[in-house]
């Protein structure tokens, strides 16, 4: 018996779901092809929900339609990832301030945790907990802040860096580096200081312009 495909808008908002997780996990590669067919053997549903979900994915500059050629993942230069994270800083720095007023006392906690166990990942050498507690500490302080609209933007943003996410992770060193500036973030909003989290998440956003320009080999 042939399994009933989702369609409609139930069906096309499962595959913009499912393509954008697989894009913040590193799933899904810069420049990989999107079969319509493929999508939609694996994620149970019609072609048109797929082909409807790519249009949507393309609409938030995270899938690139091309002509006769089918949907592809949209490839990022580092020029443009460093605008970006320059973007998701403006974006960031409001959050922190509005979290470090508005988080709750089990926020404020679950950010005392994820400092703790950050710690614990880098003495480790485990970097992919450290990569996995890094978007959690960010994800946080963004639903902590109850501003939906940054929140919307910034899950846009995030979803064309995660190559530039994953390289800078895995960059020996790096982790080690930014520990103190995301423990620094998380005292500023703990303590319920909204300047001294802006100050920390603009430190720390700073540092990742600087280790993507440092990663291009054209001259600025």
């Amino acid at each position: 018996m042939t399994a009933v495909r989702l369609t409609g808008a139930e069906g096309r908002r499962k595959v913009g779901a499912q393509i954008r997780q697989a894009l913040r996990v590193g799933d899904l590669a810069p420049g990989q092809r999107l079969v319509e067919q493929d999508l939609a053997d694996d994620y149970g549903v019609t072609r048109s929900a797929v082909r409807e979900a790519l249009m949507d994915l393309a609409a938030d500059d995270l899938v690139e339609l091309v002509p006769r050629r089918g949907a592809r993942v949209r490839v990022v230069s580092v020029a443009e990832a460093v605008q970006i994270t320059e973007c998701r800083a403006a974006l960031e720095r409001l959050c922190a301030r509005k979290a470090a007023v508005l988080a709750s006392p089990a926020q404020r906690e679950e950010l005392v945790q994820i400092g703790a166990q950050m710690r614990d990942a880098v003495a480790a050498g485990a970097v992919d907990t450290y990569s996995g507690l890094n978007r959690r500490l960010h994800e946080l302080v963004v639903q902590a802040s109850g501003q939906e609209v940054a929140r919307r933007q910034l899950e846009r943003l995030n979803g064309q860096m995660v190559r530039y996410q994953f390289r800078l992770a895995l960059r020996p060193g790096r982790p080690a580096q930014s520990l103190p500036q995301h423990l620094a973030i998380i005292d500023g909003v703990v303590a319920g200081d909204p300047d001294a989290a802006e100050a920390a998440v603009a430190a720390h956003l700073d540092s990742v312009v600087e280790q993507l320009q440092a990663a291009d080999p054209r001259p600025s």
